[in-house]
C-alpha cells in the first residue's frame, strides 16, 4: 500500500500560518489549546488526502526539535521535553482515533539532530548518540507511537546512536538522511557509502532509509551511479525549492516551487529506486505537494 507523509510542518506553520516557532521548534505549541488547534489544522488535510487517494498515513509528532539541548535554549527542562514527546504522540492518536481507520495512520515520534542538521562537522560519535537520544526513543517506546524517525540527520554517527538506541528499546526505526546539492551527508561521506556503514553497524536494523530536506535533483545523480543499498531507501521527503540549504536559510522567505513539477521530479526517481513507497515532503510542501506527488504516482504504477 502506497504510504503519504505530511510535508514541510514548520515552513508551512511559519509561512502560510504566520505562527512564530522559535527556533523552528513546532513541539512548543503543544503547550496551549490553542497551539494544538494550530497543528491539528495542520495536519487534517494530509489525513483527507490519504483518504481520497486509499493510502496509509504516517504522521510524525511535532518534536523533531524535541532535545535536551534545544530544549534548554527554549527554557525547557529535560522533564518537560519528554512531556512534549508524550503530547506529541498524544495530538496524533486523537487524530488516529477522529480517522476511525480511514485512512489507516501510523504514528511516528520523530527525532532530529542535536544540532544543526545542515552542519556535518559536529562531532558526536555513536556511542554518545546513542546516550543522547535514547532518552527520547524511550520516550516514544512508552507512549502509543508505532515507529520512531531519525529525520533531516547529517552524520553516519549520530543516525548509527539512534538505531542502537531504538533497539535497545525494542522499536522498529526509519533512518532518513539530509544530503547537500552534491548527493553527499552533509558530513561530506556518500549516501550509498553511510546507508551501507549503518547497515553493516546494525546487522540491516532500520525497517528502511528516507532521504529528506533535499530537493530530488540534488540526489538524482548519486542514486544513478547505481549499488544495492539503493534498496534500502523506501522513503522520499523531498524539499520543493531546488536551493541549497544555505540559500534557503538566508532567503528568509517561502519558496513553495510548483507542486507538478516536483511530483515530476519524484517520478524520474521510479527506475532508480525499486522499493520507493514512502512519499511525502519536507521544507516549502504542504498538502497540495503530497496530493500532487501521490496522484502522479498512483496513475505511472
Amino acid at each position: 500500500m502506497l504510504q503519504l507523509t505530511d510535508g514541510g510542518m514548520e515552513t508551512t506553520l511559519i509561512f502560510r500560518e504566520g505562527i512564530d516557532l522559535p527556533e523552528f521548534a513546532a513541539f512548543t505549541l503543544l503547550a496551549s489549546e490553542r497551539g494544538r488547534e494550530a497543528l491539528r489544522r495542520y495536519f487534517e488535510p494530509y489525513v483527507e488526502v490519504a483518504r481520497r487517494l486509499g493510502a496509509q498515513l504516517v504522521l510524525d509528532t511535532p518534536t523533531w526539535r524535541a532535545n535536551v539541548d534545544w530544549g534548554e535554549k527554549l527554557g525547557y527542562s529535560p522533564e518537560d521535553v519528554d512531556q512534549a514527546s508524550r503530547d506529541g504522540v498524544s495530538l496524533l492518536a486523537e487524530l488516529r482515533a477522529d480517522a476511525a481507520g480511514d485512512p489507516p495512520v501510523l504514528i511516528c515520534g520523530c527525532l532530529g539532530p542535536r544540532g544543526d542538521a545542515y552542519d556535518g562537522t559536529v562531532t558526536m560519535s555513536a556511542e554518545e548518540a546513542e546516550v543522547y537520544h535514547g532518552r527520547q526513543v524511550q520516550v516514544f517506546a512508552e507512549s502509543d507511537a508505532d515507529l520512531v524517525s531519525g529525520l533531516t540527520l547529517p552524520t553516519v554517527e549520530e543516525a548509527l546512536g539512534i538505531a542502537r538506541a531504538a533497539v535497545a528499546a525494542g522499536m522498529p526505526v526509519v533512518i532518513s538522511f539530509t544530503v547537500e546539492t552534491d548527493g553527499r551527508l552533509p558530513s561530506g561521506q556518500p549516501l550509498g557509502e553511510a546507508i551501507t556503514q549503518l547497515d553493516t553497524a546494525t546487522d540491516g536494523a532500520p525497517q528502511y532509509f528516507m532521504i529528506n530536506c533535499a530537493h530530488p535533483t540534488h540526489f538524482e545523480r548519486a542514486l544513478a551511479e547505481g549499488g544495492g543499498w539503493r534498496g534500502r531507501i523506501h522513503g522520499i521527503r523531498a524539499n520543493a525549492s531546488k536551493q541549497s540549504h544555505a540559500e534557503l536559510d538566508e532567503l528568509g522567505l517561502l519558496d513553495a516551487g510548483d507542486p507538478a513539477e516536483l511530483a515530476a521530479a519524484y517520478l524520474a526517481l521510479q527506475p532508480l529506486l525499486p522499493n520507493l513507497e514512502v512519499l511525502g515532503g519536507c521544507c516549502g510542501t504542504d498538502h497540495r505537494h503530497i496530493a500532487a506527488i501521490a496522484e502522479a504516482w498512483l496513475q505511472h504504477v
